[in-house]
């Protein structure tokens, strides 16, 4: 890398804001794609990708039936997930023998 001369303060301050900017820059992407990242483990991007890979194997009646199944299975999941733990508290809580 080459040294830079210059030749006042006033240059070495529009450097330093240059650099600064694309160090936000280069944060900024990064947090981004962190956000992207977490977003795409979620567990209804998981099972429509399992789905949708998993589609090719399906034919004729039953592919179409799975392709039309598929939006309401993956708009189910979070439901599912907060209906579980309030019916295992109450399995749990009820009384034996009722």
């Amino acid at each position: 890398m080459e040294t830079k001369k210059y030749s006042s303060y006033a240059q070495i301050d529009r450097e330093l804001e240059i650099l600064k900017i694309e160090k936000e820059i280069s944060y900024q992407k990064l947090v981004f794609g962190i956000k992207k990242t977490k977003e795409s483990f979620t567990p209804q991007n998981i099972v429509s990708g399992v789905i949708g890979s998993s589609l090719n194997a399906f034919s004729g009646n039953y592919g179409t039936l799975i392709n039309l199944a598929i939006p309401y299975v993956t708009k189910a999941i979070p439901f599912v997930a907060k209906a579980v733990p309030f019916v295992k508290n109450w399995l749990s809580n009820r009384k034996r023998g009722n």
